[in-house]
């Protein structure tokens, strides 16, 4: 059904193949689109889409951005009727024949004759006609799956698109990556340093565990917490009180320059979950996350990525893994354990990105492949 946003769309085709019909300055461009294409659509364009295929769904995946309301986004039907309801209808009938210089009967039988839903069947010779490609301004969708994956071995694929590959993508400070886990097999554990990511799972199932500071352990606890920040006020202001007294009178501070640095303690939450095809989890910012695919299914997972400018991925395992670059001395101050035992923890993983996942080895699922 023809309809336009008051956002703009990202999309990103899941499964099927069908063509994206988009009326966008004056002009109509088609285009086709199959899995793996993403393509930009700016708020305010009127866009139908068909599904070329009679057995297979098209699924298609969209991050909206609102241009109007944050938070909110509303669909516009152009067309329809009673189901679904066009806008047409919130506008008197006088207003309706001075515009369309036609009488009331007409736009009647245009705007409510309609019953059928959003979502409907056409003819094999409709779909024929309705998917004759047309290009313009906005220029074709762009197939991730096309491209060189980023990283790959027998456990995984990584591919991601940016503004490089994509110029639409830049104005949205947005990026695209997708996901292929060998069943049995895991991602490293990693995070974004800029970007929050909106992950949908295209298909299988992972186990999904994620370190959170902002989620609380169990009912009540962050009443506690707010309890517990008020006497952590207090004591620094306690403490502050004291200090100025100190100086006053001639502290150590003012005579050797050092000074006390309190840092709040910090308790992190576990995050876990099943999620599968269909299921959606957010991923913020800075915070290590691990996604461990099901042994009965591969795993693909569709990221959109929020602020993903300058963004960089930090491993923290693997042989890629970042804390093997801090030095000697850095590594045993801060896990108060000897270098020597540091490094055989970090260098005991020769895999990059993708490793065998929880007992894989065990069940025979070493020498498996990432999925297309």
């Amino acid at each position: 059904m023809p309809s336009h946003l008051d956002a703009d769309e990202l999309f990103y085709v899941m499964s099927g193949e069908g063509t994206i019909s988009i009326l966008y300055q004056e002009n109509r461009e088609t285009y086709e689109i199959r899995q793996g294409d993403i393509m930009m659509i700016p708020a305010g364009s009127i866009i139908y889409q068909v599904n070329k295929h009679q057995t297979e769904r098209l699924r298609i995946a969209m991050l909206l951005c609102p241009v109007s309301m944050p938070g909110h986004f509303v669909e516009f039907m152009q067309a329809g009727g009673q189901n679904p309801e066009t806008f047409w209808n919130s506008f008197s009938d006088e207003i309706l024949e001075a515009a369309f210089n036609a009488p009331k009967e007409s736009f009647e039988r245009v705007f409510q004759r309609q019953r059928k839903g959003e979502i409907f069947r056409a003819s094999d010779e409709q779909i024929k006609a309705l998917s004759k490609s047309s290009k313009g301004k906005l220029g074709k969708p762009f197939n991730i799956l096309n491209k060189r994956p980023s990283f790959s071995n027998n456990h995984g694929q990584l591919f991601q698109v940016t503004s490089d590959d994509y110029a639409q993508l830049k104005e949205g400070d947005i990026d695209v990556s997708i996901v292929n886990i060998t069943r049995g097999s895991m991602m490293a554990p990693k995070y974004n340093s800029r970007a929050t990511k909106i992950a949908i799972v295209v298909q299988g199932c992972c186990d999904f565990e994620m370190a959170c500071p902002h989620v609380s352990r169990e009912s009540g606890e962050e009443e506690e917490r707010g309890r517990e920040w008020e006497r952590e006020e207090e004591s620094e202001r306690e403490w502050r009180r004291e200090r100025g007294r100190e100086r006053e009178h001639g502290s150590e501070r003012g005579e050797h320059g050092s000074q006390r640095i309190e840092t709040e303690g910090h308790t992190y939450s576990p995050v876990r979950s099943r999620v599968c095809r269909g299921d959606v989890f957010i991923i913020p910012a800075a915070h290590p996350v691990v996604a461990v695919a099901s042994r009965d299914n591969d795993l693909q997972i569709v990221c959109f990525g929020i602020k993903a400018e300058n963004n960089m991925q930090v491993f923290l395992a693997g042989k890629n893994n970042v804390l093997k670059q801090m030095e000697k001395e850095a590594k045993e101050l801060a896990f108060n354990t000897p270098a020597t035992e540091v490094d055989r923890l970090l260098n005991a993983q020769p895999e990059s990105v993708f490793f065998a996942g929880p007992g894989e080895a065990r069940h025979g699922h070493g020498q498996g492949h990432a999925s297309e």
